[in-house]
């Protein structure tokens, strides 16, 4: 048997995690070291005993073998938690491909120590007999200070260390004395922030209906057999959170932890709100608003056992709980589930492997479930449960389309159909709520000319420039502004403009044309503060706006038993852009719309306008009919060998040279053809990408389809280990995207 190397990172606690160690592993812990074992190793000129993480093992040494030291020992007294973090941070570098400290900063939440908040407190360290006697010593040496401490420490034994120096007017100097003395010591724990405490009201006992009991039985029996992924399909408003309460209950009671994931910091609110009435201290939430430590101090808590639910978005799949036995994915079909920077993991996929290494269970709920859960429904590997009626009896709303061409023709110029103006003045009228929703950011759209049509773009990004409320031209990538422009800079042409409306010019159309409705708009822009989302959301709830104008946040999770109308302007804006899944996440962003309307106890109605109301994803939407969807969608993915009949890897270069660039996504595209040859791949590209530049920086890209996955992955690690032998490629910064 050959030798084998561990590479180990030697302080997993470190902000710095930029290097490994190789160490040889003696032959009698071969069978023994694994990815994430915590090993004892000599380091340094002394050799210091210290403890290590391994993060890979190879039998290839990076350096002379006789110069190597040794691994010393396994550590019996191992973190559990960071050594299943570390199996899964490998995990990740393998299937998603970066590098494997990229991936153990994604995995294992890290923070500077000089960050940590302390509390501290003076306490008496004598008993009351010898407290009187010092007491006594002090008033007659007349030394006040410290008679002064003494005798309220004598009264109050605990004190928080500043609370004491004001009470008893003394300084520093005077409590170090007293310690010094062992008259009193000063202890010291990490405060964490709970960002919970004070904000949340008990929430009643709700019982499950019949169907809903149904669904709860069928996962607990599919977990006592096979425990495979548990998919929930239930139409919105059916009440899976209802269902995820009760699992998480039954998981509780065996004094196991929970993962509630959830696609948007706009649902944070709402769901804190439902799940802190039933479950109390025991929950707690991170999100991006959160400041670092924030966020870090939530991981603590949940890896000290001071919280057995954690409720975040994607990044909250890392919690570091030391006895993980349920991890839920709400709305698993939403894109932001999916990782923008490397390794560009899923969630969805990544929760499994992390149910997998801890014996814990998965289940994904979504009115419109993502197609790659669908087929494993129907390929066995996922177990699929349905919820076909709301809670509570509630009624489906209602859903029509409006043709706009036709409205156009019957001169009906204005954003706003006659349909939904007419169903907006009902709910006014009857003290209902209206949401609008608008897939759509800014003031207004790009800025063209009508006599030659010339775009307005940014210098930096190869995207056009959107015309904001103040007149800038904002580019929504790298944040470039200029002044609005009152002529064409190319044919000198007053005809130029702005086109797409934006949600604030709809909160205006909407305001003159229905002038006495209090109108609120969620947006980006509204939203920047750490808390705009909840304030928002918090008023419309109360019922303090009439109509609430947003883009995607608005419709995703939220319930608001007052909303009786839906509007859908311009469904179809996401129909025709050049992504395979276009027609998918159309259907999805529709039902989602549909879904909010009539989720109370009066009948709602939805209103979709649109362009292209005979696309077939557009009449299921209407229909709420997914498997009709469904069906039509997974045939077109067969036919194309589109994800998830077919795997796809996406290989993103970017370069500040555009002829560098170019050249080296060649080289990427011989050697995948001379490597690949006719064993099944398809190698698309390489092209520029949608956006061919941002920053100054020019991007392109090249897909590889290969039906199995493994093989698609065997096929990147060739290609990570070509580049990084061929210093041509230093200048390029290459990124790989499994089914995107």
């Amino acid at each position: 048997m050959g030798s084998y190397f561990a590479d180990i990172i030697v302080d997993i606690t470190h902000e710095k995690l930029d290097r490994t160690f190789q160490y040889k592993i003696p032959e009698n812990l071969v069978e023994n070291v694994s990815l994430g074992s915590q090993v004892f190793i000599p380091f340094g000129n002394g050799n210091r005993r210290i403890l290590g993480y391994v993060t890979g093992i190879s039998q290839t040494p990076r350096y002379p073998e006789e110069k190597m030291k040794e691994v010393e020992s396994l550590n019996s007294d191992e973190d559990a938690v960071f050594s299943k973090m570390i199996a899964l941070a490998g995990w990740m570098k393998k299937t998603y491909g970066s590098t494997m400290i990229q991936a153990l900063k994604t995995a294992i939440p890290i923070r500077k120590k000089n960050s940590e908040k302390e509390e501290r407190f003076v306490v008496l360290n004598m008993d009351e007999d010898k407290a009187s006697d010092q007491l006594s010593y002090y008033e007659k040496k007349n030394q006040k200070a410290r008679a002064r401490v003494l005798a309220g420490l004598m009264k109050n034994p605990r004190m928080r260390y500043g609370d004491a120096l004001k009470e008893f007017k003394t300084s520093a100097k005077v409590m170090r004395t007293l310690e010094e003395q062992g008259v009193l010591k000063v202890t010291s724990r990490t405060m964490y922030r709970n960002p919970i405490e004070g904000k949340m009201q008990d929430a009643p006992d709700v019982q499950m209906s019949k169907e809903q009991q149904q669904v709860f039985d069928q996962i607990l029996s599919e977990w006592e057999h096979d425990d495979r992924t548990c998919l929930i399909k239930g139409v919105t408003g059916s009440g899976k959170t209802l269902i995820y309460m009760k699992l998480m209950e039954e998981i509780l009671k065996a004094g196991r932890q929970v993962i509630l994931l959830i696609p948007e910091i706009a649902l944070t609110y709402q769901n804190i709100r439902r799940f802190y009435g039933r479950f109390k201290d025991q929950v707690t939430f991170q999100n991006s608003r959160m400041s670092r430590a924030e966020r870090f101090d939530q991981m603590e808590r949940a890896r000290k056992g001071q919280v057995q639910i954690l409720i975040g978005p994607r990044s909250a799949l890392f919690t570091p709980f030391p006895n993980l036995g349920l991890i839920i994915i709400d709305e698993e079909h939403e894109t932001t589930y999916k990782s923008e920077s490397t390794p560009r993991y899923h969630a969805r996929e990544t929760a499994v492997e992390r149910a997998r290494l801890e014996g814990a269970h998965v289940v994904l709920g979504s009115a419109t479930p993502s197609l790659e859960s669908y087929y494993r429904c129907e390929n066995g590997e996922y177990a699929l449960f349905e919820l076909n009626s709301r809670y509570r009896e509630a009624c489906m709303p209602k859903v029509y389309s409006v043709d706009m061409r036709e409205e156009l023709k019957q001169g009906n110029r204005s954003l706003l159909s006659r349909k939904l103006q007419k169903g907006i003045q009902k709910r006014l009228e009857a003290g209902e709520q209206t949401m609008l929703f608008l897939n759509r950011r800014g003031y207004a759209g790009f800025v063209s000319c009508r006599s030659c049509g010339h775009v307005m773009k940014c210098p930096h990004c190869d995207v056009s420039l959107t015309i904001h409320k103040n007149g800038k031209l904002v580019c929504h990538y790298c944040g470039y502004e200029t002044a609005m422009v009152s002529r064409c800079p190319e044919c000198g042409s007053p005809y130029i403009g702005g086109f797409r409306a934006g949600t604030q010019q709809i909160e205006q159309v909407v305001a003159k044309r229905f002038p006495g409705a209090r109108i609120t708009r969620m947006d980006l822009d509204t939203t920047r503060g750490k808390e705009g989302y909840q304030n928002i959301l918090k008023a419309f709830a109360a019922k303090e706006y009439d109509i609430l104008i947003g883009t995607q946040m608005i419709v995703k999770g939220h319930d608001f038993p007052n909303v009786t109308l839906m509007g859908v302007l311009s469904a179809d804006l996401s129909l025709y852009a050049s992504d395979y899944r276009a027609a998918e996440r159309t259907y999805q962003l529709l039902v989602q719309a549909e879904g909010r309307s009539g989720r109370g106890k009066i009948p709602g109605e939805a209103v979709i306008q649109t362009y292209h109301p005979e696309h077939y994803s557009i009449q299921a939407a209407m229909n709420q009919d997914y498997e009709t969807f469904y069906q039509e969608e997974i045939s077109y993915r067969r036919v194309l060998g589109y994800p998830p009949v077919s795997n796809m890897m996406a290989v993103h270069g970017s370069c500040d040279r555009e002829d560098t660039l170019n050249q080296a996504m060649e080289y990427i595209h011989r050697y995948l053809n001379r490597i690949c040859g006719d064993h099944g791949f398809q190698i698309i590209g390489p092209a520029a990408e949608n956006v061919s530049k941002i920053n100054d920086m020019y991007r392109s890209v090249l897909y590889i389809r290969q039906e199995s996955m493994g093989e698609l992955v065997k096929i990147r690690e060739y290609l990570e280990r070509y580049v990084e032998i061929n210093k041509g490629f230093d200048p390029i910064y290459l990124l790989y995207d499994l089914n995107s």
